[in-house]
């Protein structure tokens, strides 16, 4: 068995983008992944603009302003956002609005709260003023010809606002990711049917349809195959005629009725088979017709677990994300694990309102309760212990849904 560490090495190695491209309106592409940069023709803000509804002004007209002395002056002309000043003549001021442009000569605004208007019209100034007070330099933000979003960069809500506010209308976008799934065993029966005995409801469809539909894929489902090597084979090549990546969930093991390693074998190749992790030691690699294969295990919690570790780093590379790794957080442990193992283990926890983290009392593979319960997984490393108090790397589910 490889470790935690390279097995995910070797998925990262593996990971190809899979997937075409295409151009769409920036209105659509909440959740796309950008396949070029973006790079800005304009400056942002194109112009000096004001920050407050006030008077721009000539700040050498101000030099004398005080409270004993104040100094007025008239209103030469009115500036509202949209449209654009004269030059400011000297001894003058501009009404203007936020966001309008600051008009040429004049280089600083006064706040109108900062000022009293006389009854004649003029405006009263009982202070001098700094050049550049309340005015939004041209390009402060963004400069013509800078990348404002990198290829790879997911078009997150603030990210499509800043693509938006250079003007770009249509961005250049991976595709969705096509991905065939099925799930191995006789035994499995769906939802709203009659249970035999014998027979177990199939979880991981709905858990790993979700799971896939979070990182925005397209799900091609061949649901339940029988455990015979002719359907895992024609599964698999069915997956392999529409899918960018075929999933497997079950059949994993070596006995008589688990038939996904050979039928890989007979139709490609496995690149890697065990990993030394807990849950979810039987974990595949490989390649089916040219098609990039990740096989999981059967019990739901370890499925669950070996996707959010392995698959879905995978995936959002296949995808063409470059932030595919997803960071721990340092957090309190306020529970005790006193039984090393000879594999890492990652533990399902929920954080309290102590600021800590509980431990789920019950770490079957089986028990998927454990995963609903929590809010992310604790990684224990092979061989280690935990007491109460110690700080350990918490991975929270709201980021591995993503």
């Amino acid at each position: 068995m490889i470790t935690y560490n390279e097995a995910l090495k070797l998925f990262l190695d593996h990971a190809k983008v899979a997937v075409g491209t295409e151009t769409i309106p920036t209105l659509y592409a909440e959740g796309r992944v950008l396949a070029e940069d973006v790079v800005s023709s304009i400056d942002v803000p194109a112009w000096d603009n004001s920050q407050m509804d006030g008077y721009a002004v000539r700040s050498a007209d101000l030099a004398g302003a005080s409270a004993g002395h104040p100094v007025g002056l008239p209103v030469s002309q009115r500036i509202p956002a949209g449209s654009a000043g004269s030059t400011l003549e000297a001894g003058t001021v501009a009404r203007i609005f936020t966001g309008a442009p600051v008009p040429p000569a004049a280089d600083a605004v006064v706040a109108q709260e900062d000022v009293q208007v006389n009854e004649d019209g003029t405006v009263r100034f009982t202070s001098p003023v700094e050049a550049g007070c309340w005015v939004r330099r041209r390009a402060c933000d963004i400069s013509s010809g800078s990348v404002v979003a990198a290829a790879g960069r997911v078009l997150e809500p603030a990210v499509l606002g800043l693509v938006a506010s250079v003007g770009c209308g249509y961005v250049k976008v991976y595709r969705h990711l096509r991905v065939g799934v099925f799930f191995s065993g006789s035994e499995l029966v769906a939802p709203g049917e009659p249970l035999p005995e014998g027979g177990i409801y199939n979880s991981n469809r709905y858990t790993l349809r979700a799971l896939l539909k979070r990182l925005d894929c397209e799900v091609y489902d061949l649901g339940s195959v029988p455990d015979t090597l002719q359907a895992t084979r024609e599964a698999f090549e069915r997956a392999a005629r529409t899918a960018d990546i075929i999933i497997t969930s079950g059949g994993m093991s070596v006995g008589e009725e688990d038939h996904i390693k050979p039928a890989v074998e007979s139709l490609g190749r496995i690149d890697m088979w065990r990993v030394a992790l807990k849950p979810g030691k039987p974990v595949a690699l490989g390649e089916v017709q040219g098609k990039p294969f990740i096989g999981l295990p059967g019990n739901p919690v370890s499925s669950f677990v070996t996707f959010l570790l392995l698959a879905r780093p995978y995936l959002l590379k296949l995808q063409g994300r470059k932030d595919v790794q997803a960071l721990p957080a340092q957090i309190r442990a306020d529970f005790d694990w006193s039984k090393p193992g000879n594999r890492e283990e990652f533990v399902r926890v929920r954080r309290n309102d102590k600021g800590g983290l509980d431990l789920y009392p019950t770490q079957n593979s089986q028990v998927l309760t454990s995963c609903a319960w929590a809010d992310g997984l604790v990684d224990i490393p092979a061989g280690a212990t935990v007491k109460a108090g110690d700080i350990v790397l918490y991975y929270p589910f709201g980021d591995l849904f993503k």
